[in-house]
């Protein structure tokens, strides 16, 4: 049985309620809690981190303990940042790199968050529901990581020297 769509423009209003620090940590504890909470048939979400070239770093998240690090050449996550393009994978188990972290993943939504042409990282979803994921769910979580960027300043990795 599908999950019911959120009221993803409802969650936009409340995520950018919630945002009351431009500090990245903050923002990123907050906005996986609350991505957990809102949305229906997820079992992980979290960011992986852009802090060396071609390697992902695990940052704040909500589930079971996760892999890390993942470079750009591997999984769903690292093709990503790669790609600098979403993933909405219907089956986790049939692209050939997947990297299985939790078991009971089925389908998994990976959004990369840039600013300025910069990679910062990854925001990264993942349910037990085979095709979870729809067109509507993808620009709904599209849309809660532009309330997150508008809301939150450039991580000290990223920030000048």
């Amino acid at each position: 049985m599908a999950s019911k769509t959120p009221d993803y423009a409802l969650l936009a209003r409340q995520l950018d309620a919630l945002m009351d620090s431009a500090d990245w940590l903050v923002n990123a504890a907050q906005i996986t809690a609350f991505i957990m909470q809102q949305v229906d048939e997820l079992n992980w979400v979290g960011f992986y981190l852009q802090r060396q070239p071609e390697l992902l770093t695990l940052g704040p998240f909500q589930g079971k303990p996760a892999c890390n690090p993942i470079p750009f050449d591997k999984g769903v996550c690292g093709a990503a940042a790669r790609s600098r393009q979403p993933q909405r994978i219907d089956d986790v188990h049939a692209i050939a790199d997947h990297i299985a972290c939790d078991a009971a993943s089925n389908s998994e939504l990976v959004i990369p968050l840039m600013r300025e042409g910069t990679l910062w990282d990854v925001l990264d979803l993942d349910s037990p529901r085979r095709a979870r994921f729809s067109e509507e769910d993808q620009a709904g979580i599209e849309r809660l990581v532009k309330v997150f960027l508008e809301r939150t300043s450039l991580p000290d990795w990223l920030a000048a020297p």
